[in-house]
């Protein structure tokens, strides 16, 4: 069966200061979505799509997209202002895009098969793409989903707060998420949301999401009625997938297995993050995880 990795990195990079998801980090220059593209293809994912701004398609095909094209099919949507349906006008002062739901329908007519979405700018770990890959191939129409959550403890940020949704899970299937922004250390390194406790062995999303093909258009027509309701005047509220898969899940329009990687993440979210990642990365290679040369 043809499976697809969707590669999200149109974002911004407001915090790292810069395009992180084509950072050089690796021993060799590597930039950090190349292990994700590595671990995916190694599970038999059979097609990558990379999601990106204008500015940044010929050096992802420079960096990475040349080189993979020798081993799987590649392809490439641009999320930008133009893929917004024709009778959207967007307000003046808006300067981001408009979420990760819009990123995914940014390549809809590019995607083969059940596909998985991941972050550009997050590293996942192995296990993550042996559960989706599974998962995917169970697909048998629109209503099913999945996704892979990782232990809240493994998924925090050193450099400051991050953004998660937070599970509910029970047997093997996802029963709520809630987005919860401000997830960080505090007193004794117990992690808060705000002033909120939370455990740190609680489920979060990190966007590592599998859907079926026929679900687009559902998700289409979600996104459009984002667009007609949200206000002209609230210039940074993004459509996201985490918000999404809880409106399904609510309507009971998909079901969604759940089943958790332990792997440890690390990611770009910081510009501080960097080093932490490098180094990361080096014991990787050095313990015989990866290669050498991944490519």
């Amino acid at each position: 069966m043809e499976t697809t990795l969707v590669v999200m990195a149109a974002g911004l990079g407001s915090r790292f200061g810069g395009n992180k998801q084509i950072s050089h980090v690796g021993p060799h220059g590597e930039i950090l979505m190349e292990y994700a593209i590595y671990d995916a293809l190694a599970e038999g994912f059979t097609q990558v799509v990379f999601i990106l701004k204008k500015e940044m398609v010929d050096e992802v095909k420079t960096t990475i997209g040349d080189r993979i094209a020798k081993r799987v099919k590649v392809a490439y949507a641009v999320q930008d202002y133009d893929s917004l349906p024709a009778w959207y006008k967007v307000p003046v002062d808006r300067v981001k895009p408009f979420g990760t739901v819009h990123a995914v329908l940014a390549a809809k007519d590019l995607i083969e098969g059940p596909f998985a979405t991941i972050n550009a700018d997050d590293y996942y770990g192995r296990e993550a793409f042996a559960i989706m890959y599974k998962m995917l191939n169970s697909f048998k129409d629109k209503s099913d989903a999945g996704m892979v959550p990782y232990i809240l403890g493994n998924t925090m940020s050193e450099n400051g707060s991050v953004t998660r949704g937070v599970c509910k899970v029970q047997g093997g299937k996802l029963q709520s998420i809630c987005e919860t922004s401000d997830i960080h250390f505090g007193e004794g390194r117990k992690v808060f949301a705000g002033e909120n406790e939370l455990s740190d062995k609680e489920q979060v999303s990190m966007n590592i999401w599998g859907f079926h093909p026929d679900l687009l258009q559902v998700m289409n027509t979600y996104f459009e009625d984002f667009l007609r309701a949200l206000n002209p005047e609230d210039i940074k509220k993004e459509c996201l997938l985490p918000v999404m898969v809880g409106d399904f899940l609510a309507n009971k329009t998909i079901t969604v297995k759940a089943e958790p990687s332990h792997d440890k993440w690390f990611g770009l979210t910081y510009k501080e993050d960097r080093d932490i990642v490098i180094e990361e990365l080096k014991a990787l290679h050095k313990n015989g995880t990866y290669p050498e040369m991944l490519f």
